[in-house]
């Protein structure tokens, strides 16, 4: 196969990706099952819910009243990289020989992501910040919302988040966090292909900020990021057995 071929084979994922995601817009998730709003606000409060002298908070709460400098940084520059980083290791995987390693990981990443659609489907559900914002009722034409993020783009004076969120194609898919997933696929293909440990450590890193951060700026549940993290373990597995089964049949 030409090298040209080959490079379009690697984007495709990846194009893919982004088009299912745009898609969304077509049919909405609420359309296909009822919006849990209360519910999975609840299950938080009540397994990880943090007491106050003025009530017990969801964790996400708890964040909108006790942010700092240093953890809107954190935040800023771990939600950034959650698409970038990604994309930028397959294409590293690519142009330094490892084109099937590449091809792996870019579907990989995909067959994670549609699982995840799926589940928006099965599962429509509010994000933190939308509780905090609009209470229990159900707002279909609510925009997308940047929540805890806002502090970032106030920092470096640039609406980075405000743009991208503004755009949302779809507030009521919060469970699973695909935040939470992205950066974890990441970090076991720069384990599996053997890449510095100082680039595994700091994909690593950036996964847990994700973490952190998508809890922090109440974009999602612990709940959300849980279940994200579950879905990624589940998805590459299966994914992997099929992979190699596949490739050692075709020797």
């Amino acid at each position: 196969m030409k090298p040209t071929r080959k490079f379009a084979l690697i984007l495709l994922p990846w194009l893919l990706f982004a088009c299912s995601y745009d898609w969304m817009r077509l049919l909405p998730n609420w359309k296909v099952n009822p919006i849990d709003v209360r519910n999975i606000y609840e299950t938080e409060k009540s397994l990880f819910g943090i007491v106050t002298a003025s009530g017990t908070l969801i964790p996400g709460e708890w964040f909108a009243l006790h942010h700092n400098t240093l953890g809107d940084i954190i935040a800023g520059i771990s939600y950034l990289s959650w698409v970038p980083v990604p994309l930028a290791l397959a294409l590293y995987l690519f142009f330094t020989g490892k084109e099937q390693w590449s091809l792996r990981f870019s579907f990989a990443f995909l067959a994670v992501n549609l699982v995840g659609f799926i589940g928006y489907y099965i599962y429509p559900a509010a994000p933190p910040w939308y509780v905090m914002k609009h209470g229990f009722d159900v707002v279909l034409d609510t925009p997308g919302d940047v929540g805890g993020l806002i502090r970032f783009d106030r920092l470096i004076g640039i609406p980075v988040f405000q743009s991208i969120y503004s755009g949302n194609s779809n507030v009521f898919a919060a469970v699973p966090s695909l935040h939470a997933t992205y950066l974890m696929v990441a970090t076991c293909y720069a384990w599996l292909t053997r890449q510095h440990p100082l680039t595994t450590g700091i994909i690593a890193l950036l996964c847990i900020g994700i973490w952190f951060t998508a809890v922090y700026s109440g974009h999602h549940y612990i709940i959300d990021v849980l279940l994200g993290i579950l879905l990624a373990v589940v998805v590459l597995t299966v994914y992997e057995f099929v992979w190699r089964k596949v490739h050692k049949s075709k020797k």
